[in-house]
């Protein structure tokens, strides 16, 4: 099994493709890398793709402390694993959760850096009050996690406006993403709330005109708070490319796999081949 302690945490992660550039993919919240696996397919011949765990996720320590959880501590995780597993420059696409933290990384430590594809993602809340009251909310969350159980709280998550859209899934789809679900730890989610959560995240909405990295970014046409957002990014960012996927709400790379792999690969390295359009069928 491959687990790696990094700073006293122990990461659950895995390496598929052989040579190739490296591809680093970060998960959402509540979600593990095995949500980015049917996607492999059409990446491995191409990269060597690199998935975690993130704390409190699937198969990563949950440790207690919610301070564990944040940006900074993660960050130095991530880069301690990048230089044990595939130092040197990488690529870096993350989703919702793992967006915002793949855009930290990213305005950390740009020169690690070689393209940023953000999914759903954010900079986080700009003011002070925002980020208060957003820490509030998370913590009534983070709470309710504790109280409900997992069972509990996946049936109001999954009843939540912002996963309309996945009502477009497969039933076995469905069914795969709640039982992904269903195995984390709910004192893991909570403190990835706590830790990591939008209200606890420092703004990053001042370090997107410094970042000069070629960077994608992707919002479903259906989710129209992220994409308003990403319309934000964009304009602030020097080398900003904006997709807006049509038919998909938030989780694009779930509802829309075709055209989520599509706008991934369009105008990356060439080198090693690029996927071919039968790589990308649903």
């Amino acid at each position: 099994m491959p687990y790696l302690t990094l700073n006293e945490l122990t990461y659950y992660y895995e390496c598929h493709g052989h040579g190739g550039e490296p591809l680093l993919l970060l998960h959402g919240f509540t979600g593990s890398m095995v949500n980015w696996q049917p996607l492999l397919p059409a990446l491995t011949p191409y990269y060597q793709v690199l998935l975690l765990d993130l704390p409190g996720h699937g198969r990563t320590a949950a440790p207690p402390d919610p301070a564990r959880y944040g940006m900074a501590a993660v960050a130095a995780d991530v880069w301690s694993l990048l230089d044990a597993v595939c130092p040197g420059r990488v690529h870096l696409l993350g989703y919702s959760m793992g967006g915002r933290l793949a855009l930290y990384l990213a305005v950390r430590q740009p020169a690690r850096l070689r393209r940023l594809i953000l999914e759903s993602a954010s900079p986080g809340l700009a003011t002070a009050a925002e980020r208060g009251a957003r820490r509030a909310q998370d913590e009534r969350l983070a709470a309710r996690i504790e109280q409900v159980g997992m069972t509990a709280f996946v049936d109001e998550w999954e009843r939540l406006p912002l996963w309309a859209s996945q009502a477009g899934l497969s039933p076995a789809g469905r069914a795969r993403l709640r039982e992904q679900r269903l195995r984390n730890d709910p004192a893991g989610l909570a403190n990835s709330l706590r830790g990591m959560g939008t209200g606890a995240q420092p703004s990053l909405w001042e370090a997107l005109p410094a970042l000069r990295r070629p960077v994608r970014l992707l919002a479903g046409a259906l989710d129209s708070k992220f994409v308003a957002i990403n319309r934000q990014m964009a304009a602030l960012l020097p080398q900003a490319d904006l997709r807006i996927i049509p038919g998909a709400g938030h989780t694009i790379h779930l509802e829309k796999p075709a055209l989520f792999l599509q706008a991934v690969r369009e105008g990356w390295p060439r080198e090693n081949g690029g996927a071919d359009d039968a790589d990308l069928a649903d």
